[in-house]
């Protein structure tokens, strides 16, 4: 970028102020602390990062092993959820449930999703305070979560999802809920900055050896392999944990085969000429999963960085990439009455939060007014359903 066009970026961005200790160029790669883009979230995240920090660092770790079920064919150390969009049918109550698709049953359980994205939020928060201040409290108590989800044989979760988003009385599992675990790529993320330092070399191991073991399952096992053919989002997400989970592994064989996979088939089957994903739109809620599959795709590019070509940069013959979907969904971001399909049936109103694909499309694609919407979004929301639909919190750990 030259130093005319980063002026300008840095300006629209309406980032005076929060540059002043730069020492780097715009957009350097990598995750170092000098970097301008590091530097950039820091100043905007650094209050809210310190303060969630301070009131998760007292807490304790809690896993599934916490929230046993009767309703869940696998053990106490498996995951269980419930298919979300699926309830009782008034002319078969005995009978399987039936899909009401985009509305929640609030009578499903969902401890171990609960706990699950509780950990998703709370040690990734942990990890950049200390990044941020160099403060081991921190660092040691988002360590203290990993050794007790990955390590610790009383309290650790099996490395899969046989049991994840079942239906009552028909099945005890599907390949959908493979999605479950997609609050897992960011814990993924966090762990790679702590263990060099923070953990020893057992523990360095041991979590290692649960996400070799969980990324095995995903890449091989029949609920993985569906997961991972399938026509939508949820092939998206299953790309996103396949390539941060070989991210924390080093597994650049993994990575390069996520990316083959983004390049031939997600990205020419899931985007449309304009930008927009059409399976999405086609949804019951399809502001909702068009945002969610815009962030997700996003920071599946950001996961690939290192690799050639640039998979942000990358694009297809017709222009189609990370930059047409961030120019396609920019607009309604930014405004939500202007949104030209239907409304969502649930959750609308609670909508747009912070996106974190137009961080990451703002610096990739030099948009300013990318980064300057980030960065008045809110980026902490309460209603359940949107943290879910959330995954990436903390994108301190990502630039």
């Amino acid at each position: 970028m030259t130093e005319l066009n980063r002026r300008r970026f840095l300006t629209t961005a309406g980032a005076a102020g929060s540059f002043a200790l730069l020492g780097r160029s715009w957009g350097e790669k990598g995750h170092a602390a000098g970097s301008a883009t590091f530097q950039m979230v820091a100043a905007t995240d650094k209050k809210r990062i310190l303060e969630a920090a301070e009131k998760y660092v007292s807490n304790s770790p809690l896993t599934i092993t916490a929230y046993p079920t009767k309703r869940s064919a696998g053990g106490l150390h498996d995951f269980y959820s419930q298919a979300d969009y699926y309830w009782p049918d008034s002319n078969n109550p005995e009978g399987p449930y039936v899909l009401r698709d985009g509305q929640s049953n609030p009578d499903n359980f969902n401890d171990h999703r609960k706990v699950m994205v509780d950990l998703s939020v709370e040690m990734p928060a942990l990890t950049a305070a200390w990044v941020l201040t160099g403060d081991k409290r921190y660092g040691k108590k988002a360590c203290d979560h990993l050794r007790a989800w990955f390590v610790t044989p009383d309290t650790r979760m099996n490395p899969n999802l046989e049991h994840s988003q079942a239906i009552q009385n028909l099945n005890t599992g599907r390949s959908i809920g493979v999605i479950d675990t997609l609050h897992l790529v960011e814990v993924a993320r966090a762990a790679s900055h702590l263990m060099p330092t923070m953990m020893d070399r057992a523990d360095q191991e041991g979590v290692k050896e649960w996400f070799r073991s969980y990324l095995d399952w995903l890449k091989t096992s029949e609920k993985g392999k569906a997961e991972r053919d399938t026509l939508n989002n949820h092939a998206m997400c299953w790309a996103l944990q396949a390539a941060e989970f070989a991210h924390v592994l080093d597994d650049t064989a993994t990575r390069e085969e996520v990316f083959r996979q983004y390049m031939t088939i997600l990205l020419p089957n899931q985007l449309g000429p304009d930008g927009s994903f059409p399976r999405e739109l086609a949804r019951t809620k399809p502001y909702s999963y068009s945002i969610f599959n815009f962030d997700v795709m996003t920071a599946l590019c950001q996961s690939l960085k290192g690799l050639q070509p640039d998979p942000l940069a990358f694009r297809l013959a017709d222009g189609r990439g990370v930059c047409k979907a961030a120019e396609f969904i920019y607009p309604y971001l930014k405004d939500k009455s202007k949104w030209k399909w239907a409304k969502d049936v649930q959750h609308f109103d609670s909508l747009p939060v912070r996106s974190p694909g137009l961080l990451f499309a703002g610096v990739a694609c030099n948009q300013g007014e990318y980064i300057a919407l980030w960065r008045t979004m809110n980026p902490d929301p309460t209603d359940r359903e949107i943290i879910r639909n959330n995954p990436i919190r903390q994108p301190l750990l990502w630039v």
